[in-house]
């Protein structure tokens, strides 16, 4: 024993294992294996230099299923990368005077360092770095395949421009009108942009979140929601008088609506502001123009046009009623209306739509009801569900929904609707204007042509020699890179420009998952290993990325797969979002954050600052965040306390899913128990060397007839432990297997061994115990099962098995509560009568301090669970 018997020495062991795990190859992944396969991945992170809290909760629970699935037999793949693109890099280059590529590599080295130190079972062979050519040069393989299969195209559009990390930005980069990571307001700017084709899969992206079992409901909720189908039609207004006015060729403007049932109630169209109409009146109205260009400051995506104030300018053109020539309705240009979605013209209903009720008030408009409740109430306007019709003519009467297939009628008997599905899915803008990111491989020929750089000349490596000086995109104002020439089939060679822009940072996200299967030079990956490899088994990481890692993700494999690249359709059958983890804030009297690590607790509720003595405010509990400076770094933790004890804080009383509130007392008690494990099996090794003699034998009801009450007792207790410990990490319960995992060891610390069949027993129990806190902390359960005497591994071992029939126990815990207060926990006999129950939890120790002189109004009994003693 190279431990002392009473303090476990962390750093001692964990340095000790981890290097026996690496020397020995122990986590490569074989894919010829016999075994089924299981592949578990967390999102890879971004190689900021250190890990923070959010990482050790991520990967801990990544490493934690990788573990276990390896005990229960399994071949399984966990690998480990880096997602090392992206502006931070650009960031640190002009702040430190340093090359982002180098900051970014060395940070790598740093973080890799730190992940290895929590002790996670990585096959490290396998790493993917994603700024080296190496892997990049795959994906500009893989975006020529996406242009040649028309998925990938190029176009001019009003685009989301981040003014200060001066690059275009995703609508779902685009968060309450701010850009996701600045920060700073985002503006409308019309570029020529990089697209692929999302909007070719809108359907099946949509049908196959149906077989998603696997997936967190919210994650489906919000891609169903991004995704948006919706069915209608596409309702032809005629413009008044347009024979003298020609402002658009056909004479109509074509809307779409999902509400045709409300027709009777238009009183206004609205126009998007980059409408074919609204731009051919602004050539002639300035007032027009300038409404646009107001319009144009404020991002594209649709988050932040719900939220803004909704206003519009008259055009001074009407169009005519569908349903009744008489009518006319004013057009307006409105700044909610998106171009991008249906045909970028409504008709606006204000008595039945939130948005339009409002703009009609602000504009005076007609407001008429034309749909009442079912039960002929009155309602307040604007009614926004379905009912029944009123003011509308001859389908007065008809509820909502025959009144919509009866309005198609009327309109296409007169060629004037047609039914339409529409997405709000938008095609995926992939161009920014930045350094570090992956090089488009696109050339803009002299005379005109666009082409792909052929094969054989890719990578199109990034150039080491630019300048950041924070103004624009160093590739573009690089003196020499963009300059190139290509030679043509026909051997004629052209002047060419190299496209510089790059792409956005999540296309290199959207397929890292397949190259950790196969990773040959020749190509992005051999297709039959990852067909038969994939999907993901298991994916964990945040809910933030829903509506975009994890969209853009299945949309690649979609694609992929079209180009023969693979031939399956979804890369992840199960995915768990963990939670955040959070930290009480801190405050001083002027408003500063202030680190916790600089505050002293003097009283209970009272800080005050460690070096200036002054009080320190204490705030709510948030995510950590180092703008807010409640950020703990978890190397310290692992240093101070060791990983085992780090991974057990992170999984112990939370469910994963939710967000964890770090605490002092917290990690302390993880560090207790831990010690407590450890003295546990030591102190029986010691206690009981002359006995630990040959293998470990096991236990079950074949051995009972030679086996006291006690013993038997003590058997059963490990048969269910196992049980409900595998059935809880199965569940990814983490929480509750620990739960049960110090249920049990609080059990062992309580028995005695006063003979050889009560040490072997005993032994057995500990073996057990080892690999069930195995998957949770690996180098403490290496240590024990040395200890033991194994000579194996731990982590080479099998899950053990259990008897069915030995999870049956003869007796339950009942709970007894004062007024709905729980005041005890009694162990009963199974299936006992109301009276005996009543008669224990009146006559325990510590209820008795709480009814002793008190009236007993009435006692509740439920059989085999509870006593309520209301007072």
């Amino acid at each position: 024993m190279q431990q002392d018997i009473a303090n476990y020495n962390h750093q001692l062991s964990e340095k000790k294992w981890q290097e026996i795990w690496a020397k020995n190859h122990v986590f490569k992944f074989d894919p010829n294996s016999s075994k089924s396969k299981y592949y578990v991945l967390e999102m890879f992170p971004y190689p900021s230099g250190k890990i923070h809290m959010g990482h050790l909760r991520n990967y801990t629970i990544g490493d934690v299923v990788a573990r276990f699935k390896k005990l229960q037999g399994l071949n399984v793949l966990h690998p480990m990368g880096f997602d090392a693109f992206g502006l931070p890099a650009e960031n640190a280059a002009l702040q430190r005077g340093i090359h982002p590529e180098s900051w970014t590599l060395s940070n790598i080295e740093n973080m890799r360092d730190e992940l290895k130190s929590i002790g996670l079972s990585v096959d490290w062979d396998r790493e993917v770095i994603t700024c080296l050519p190496k892997y990049y040069r795959h994906e500009q393989k893989i975006f020529g395949d996406f242009f040649k299969a028309g998925l990938a195209y190029q176009k001019e559009s009003f685009v989301n421009w981040d003014p200060i990390d001066k690059t275009v930005l995703a609508n779902e980069q685009v968060i309450d009108g701010k850009g996701w990571r600045s920060g700073a307001l985002v503006e409308k700017k019309k570029l020529k942009q990089w697209f692929l084709k999302v909007s070719e899969f809108s359907e099946e992206l949509l049908q196959e979140l149906k077989n998603l079992n696997g997936w967190d409901e919210r994650v489906l909720s919000m891609q169903e929601k991004w995704i948006g189908k919706s069915s209608g039609l596409l309702i032809d207004f005629a413009i008044a008088n347009n024979n003298s006015t020609k402002l658009i060729e056909n004479s109509y403007v074509k809307i779409y609506t999902t509400r045709p049932d409300t027709l009777y109630g238009a009183s206004f169209l609205a126009i998007s502001p980059h409408h074919p109409l609204a731009q051919e009146i602004a050539k002639n109205k300035i007032e027009i123009k300038n409404f646009i260009d107001e319009c144009n400051k404020n991002a594209v995506d649709e988050q932040t046009l719900e939220k803004q104030e909704k206003i519009g300018i008259r055009t001074g053109i009407e169009v005519i009623h569908p349903l009744d020539k008489n009518i006319k309705l004013e057009v307006f240009i409105a700044n909610f209306v998106l171009m991008e979605y249906g045909t970028g013209a409504i008709f606006g209903c204000p008595a039945h739509d939130q948005r339009d009720f409002e703009f009609a008030q602000k504009y005076q408009l007609k407001i008429t009801q034309v749909i009442a409740s079912f039960d002929g109430q009155k309602c307040e306007l604007p009614f926004l569900d379905d009912g029944v019709l009123i003011n509308s003519g001859e389908l007065n009467g008809l509820d909502s929904k025959l009144a919509k297939e009866k309005m198609f009628e009327i309109l296409a008997s007169q060629k004037l609707a047609e039914k339409k599905t529409n997405y709000r899915l938008r095609d995926w803008g992939i161009s920014r204007q930045r350094y570090w990111g992956c090089p488009i491989p696109i050339l803009y020929l002299e005379d005109g042509r666009t082409v792909l750089v052929p094969d054989d000349q890719l990578p199109v490596e990034l150039p080491k020699d630019v300048e950041f000086n924070g103004m624009g995109n160093p590739l573009e104002l690089h003196p020499t890179w963009k300059h190139t020439t290509f030679k043509d089939v026909d051997g004629k060679v052209y002047k060419a420009l190299r496209e510089t822009d790059t792409f956005d940072t999540f296309f290199e996200s959207s397929w890292y998952f397949l190259r950790y299967i196969s990773a040959p030079e020749n190509k992005a990956f051999e297709k039959d290993l990852v067909d038969k490899i994939m999907p993901v088994d298991q994916y964990i990481g945040g809910v933030e990325h829903a509506v975009l890692h994890l969209l853009y993700s299945r949309f690649f494999v979609k694609a992929l797969n079209k180009c023969g690249y693979l031939s399956f359709n979804e890369p992840f059958k199960n995915l768990l979002t963990q939670g955040m983890v959070c930290h009480h804030t801190f405050k001083d009297k002027f408003g500063n954050w202030v680190y916790p690590s600089s505050v002293i607790e003097i009283e209970k509720g009272k800080f005050i600052h460690e070096e200036t003595r002054q009080e320190i405010i204490l705030g709510r509990s948030e995510k950590m965040s180092k703008s807010k400076k409640n950020v703990v770094e978890p190397i310290n933790i692992v240093k101070s306390y060791g990983a085992d004890t780090a991974r057990l804080f992170m999984l112990s009383d939370t469910p994963a899913s939710r967000d964890l509130d770090w605490s002092e007392s917290g990690i302390d008690g993880a560090w207790r128990y831990v010690n407590r494990l450890w003295k546990l099996v030591a102190g029986f090794v010691v206690n009981n060397k002359q006995l630990m003699i040959g293998d470990i034998k096991s236990f079950g009801s074949k051995d009972f007839s030679n086996l006291s009450k006690t013993q038997i007792d003590l058997i059963k207790s490990i048969h269910r432990a196992i049980f409900f410990v595998q059935d809880e990490l199965n569940k990814l319960n983490f929480n509750r297997a620990i739960a049960k995992i110090r249920e049990f060891s609080n059990a062992l610390e309580k028995n005695s061994s006063s003979n050889d069949a009560d040490v072997q027993i005993m032994r057995f129990a500990l073996q057990n115990l080892a690999i069930l806190i195995a998957p949770i902390m690996p180098h403490l359960a290496e240590e024990l099962w040395c200890e033991l005497g194994n000579n194996s591994l731990i982590c080479n071992a099998k899950f053990p098995d259990f008897e069915r029939d030995l999870l049956i126990d003869d007796s339950i815990s009942v709970a007894v509560q004062v007024s709905g207060k729980l005041r005890a926990v009694i162990d009963m006999p199974k299936g006992i009568n109301k009276d005996f129950m009543q008669d224990q939890a009146i006559n325990h120790e510590n209820v008795k301090k709480f009814i002793d002189g008190k009236e007993i109004k009435k006692i509740v009994v439920v059989p085999d669970k509870l006593v309520n003693i209301v007072i």
